[in-house]
């Protein structure tokens, strides 16, 4: 492939796989990440570049085999639709196992505008608290500004929210209540907290609010926290 690959064409450079624009000038590549947005578009110059900018190419996998055109139609379809939803303006869009509705993702908007998200979510019961605050953890994780948090809870919310991070958000979370923190911390060297050792944590605020707990976990507290 020449340097001015037609509009349309998938390339590789920089080590990714990207899709040409229409060049702006002779010599010039406009490119956009295959499953980036619009505001991901670089221009570069191919002579300048380290490693030569070639067409891309996707090897079949070691397990391929012969199928028929309906499934290989399906597959194409799926593939699709997950380059579409990961080119939105939120990193997450492709982890979650639901459509939000567009009311909830205001609270994500507004976490995003804050240098340090700090949010007050005051809904009423049943327009989805939980999934508001999942959407913010979720796109802070894929965007690598969360490594740990923690939600509080009522006792009798602590499995569903474990639950919901699992099934809506693919979040594996570990349930803290005074029934299961003896079993976790079972094992765990003296210097460990069980805050250290599990970084995804459902917490009880029957059992956080005994003091020598909640000295433990302010000390240790994580990135995130959520008072659900």
């Amino acid at each position: 492939m020449s340097m001015n690959p037609a509009p349309g064409d998938l390339v590789k450079a920089r080590g990714r796989e990207w899709v040409a624009l229409p060049s702006p000038s002779d010599g010039i590549l406009a490119l956009r990440p295959l499953s980036g947005s619009e505001q991901d578009v670089v221009l570069l110059d191919p002579s300048l570049e380290l490693s030569p900018v070639e067409p891309a190419r996707f090897d079949l996998p070691a397990d391929a085999g012969i199928t028929v055109q309906s499934k290989a139609g399906l597959l194409a379809d799926a593939l699709r639709l997950t380059l579409r939803r990961g080119a939105g303006p939120f990193r997450s869009a492709a982890q979650l196992a639901f459509e939000p509705r567009t009311y909830q993702l205001v609270p994500l908007l507004m976490a995003l505008r804050l240098p340090v998200p700090r949010l007050l979510i005051a809904d009423d019961v049943g327009i989805g608290k939980t999934i508001e605050a999942g959407l913010i953890l979720r796109e802070l994780k894929d965007r690598g500004e969360v490594d740990a948090f923690s939600v509080l809870c009522p006792p009798h919310l602590v499995e569903q929210w474990v639950d919901e991070l699992e099934s809506r958000f693919g979040i594996t979370a570990v349930a803290v209540t005074a029934a299961t923190a003896v079993r976790l911390e079972r094992g765990l060297p003296m210097a460990q907290t069980l805050f250290d050792a599990f970084p995804a944590t459902v917490v009880s605020l029957d059992y956080i609010k005994a003091e020598k707990r909640r000295e433990t976990f302010a000390n240790g507290l994580p990135g995130l926290c959520d008072c659900g």
